[in-house]
């Protein structure tokens, strides 16, 4: 029998992330009635506070649900079905989101692209100038994809439909890029925002969120899909946007604190640490392969048929996660083989790859509650798993962790 081993597991999943002690204090406590005004006066702190992340004045409606129910109720609460949506693809979560709105009764066109590299915002652009009839109803993007470690430049998304002339709404999954890295839900035009709890926000999974612009509350008016649980429209008649049913009470007492740790770091700390530890992330991966970063895109989705070693999967610099980083092995060598050597015998989980990226990719995630120390363990125990495993790679990547830190 397999001895577990001991000490304090390092997790670097890209979600769920690890939940400050301060967060799981604040929930150890007894539940309260989700009515009375002590527990009101909470939820309408957390909205105000979520909103001031969100960087919106407009409305928000919140769910005991995961990113996924967010997604849906988006929309269930604009789109009627045959309407026809614009996805942008970026990954496995695109993909996903893409399959939910086919369920929905939705017509989907998607702008494909090569995984590693994002979508062409010219094709973009092209797509909407296209639509002269303005068939298209709204865009849809994940903002940081957490299956490739790639990011979407929202303002740049808006630019093409404000340039072209185009009416669609947009739509922006947040769930692995808020808290973690800028986002302006107002400034950059945004109509429906997607958020979910368990990564930048450092909370357990089980609440998520849509902010609504005035466009998109219009729109959920004239919506016909069936809805019922994540009806806007019940949902606004109770204030705040109270849920339709019971309300997460440990949930809120969790997000009150951890809104209260993203205000005292700042926000824009926040992002600079964000970025800080994910730039060290990338020159150990880089170092890790003797910078070698080829950026081929032969067979399915970008995945490269002849890579020869450690590569970042994100072959777009411009475009690289703040949140996450997504690695790319050796032709021969199994991610998830890899990854469940540094689980079970030191004790570090990484993120394993999605969809037609099993096996190929591991990913580690740098988002939430994580400093300096937390990472260079982490990486530290990489390299040892790639030497327990029979990976080849450069030494060294620890060190360049380091001066990237320094």
């Amino acid at each position: 029998m397999n001895a577990k081993p001991r000490g304090r597991q390092f997790f670097q999943n890209p979600g769920p992330t690890n939940i400050p002690d301060r967060v799981l204090r604040a929930m150890d406590r007894a539940v309260l009635d989700f009515l009375s005004d002590e527990f009101m006066a909470i939820h309408r702190a957390c909205h105000a506070g979520l909103k001031r992340v969100l960087k919106t004045d407009q409305t928000l409606y919140m769910y005991a649900a995961s990113g996924h129910g967010a997604w849906e109720a988006g929309l269930a609460n604009i789109f009627s079905p045959g309407d026809r949506v614009l996805m942008l693809e970026s990954g496995y979560f695109s993909d996903s989101w893409t399959v939910m709105a086919g369920h929905l009764g939705l017509e989907v066109d998607v702008v494909s692209c090569d995984w590693r590299r994002g979508v062409s915002v010219d094709q973009v652009a092209s797509r909407l100038k296209a639509d002269t009839v303005h068939a298209i109803k709204g865009v849809l993007v994940v903002h940081n994809e957490t299956a490739t470690g790639l990011s979407v430049p929202i303002p740049d998304i808006r630019r093409a439909l404000d340039e072209t002339g185009h009416p669609a709404l947009l739509l922006v999954d947040t769930i692995s890029s808020l808290g973690c890295f800028d986002f302006q839900m107002d400034a950059w035009g945004v109509d429906i925002t997607v958020g979910g709890s368990q990564k930048g926000l450092m909370l357990p999974t089980g609440m998520s969120f849509t902010g609504v612009s005035a466009k998109g509350v219009a729109a959920s008016a004239k919506a016909t899909t069936r809805r019922h649980y994540w009806d806007w429209k019940e949902m606004g008649a109770r204030e705040p946007q109270r849920f339709i049913g019971t309300t997460p009470v440990h949930i809120f007492y969790g997000l009150e604190e951890s809104l209260k740790m993203l205000e005292e770091e700042g926000l824009d700390a926040v992002f600079a640490r964000h970025r800080r530890l994910a730039n060290a992330t990338r020159a150990a991966v880089r170092h890790w392969g003797g910078n070698a970063n080829s950026g081929a895109t032969a067979g399915a989705k970008g995945i490269a048929g002849d890579v020869g070693a450690i590569e970042l999967f994100c072959a777009h610099d411009a475009r690289l996660s703040d949140s996450v980083t997504a690695v790319m092995l050796p032709q021969g060598h199994d991610a998830d083989a890899f990854r469940r050597t540094a689980l079970n015998r030191f004790n570090l989980s990484l993120g394993g790859g999605l969809g037609p990226l099993g096996g190929r990719i591991f990913r580690i995630g740098h988002m939430g509650d994580l400093n300096e120390p937390m990472l260079l363990g982490a990486l530290a125990t990489v390299e040892l798993a790639f030497k327990t495993c029979g990976i080849p790679y450069r030494q060294g990547g620890v060190d360049a962790a380091i001066q990237s830190l320094a």
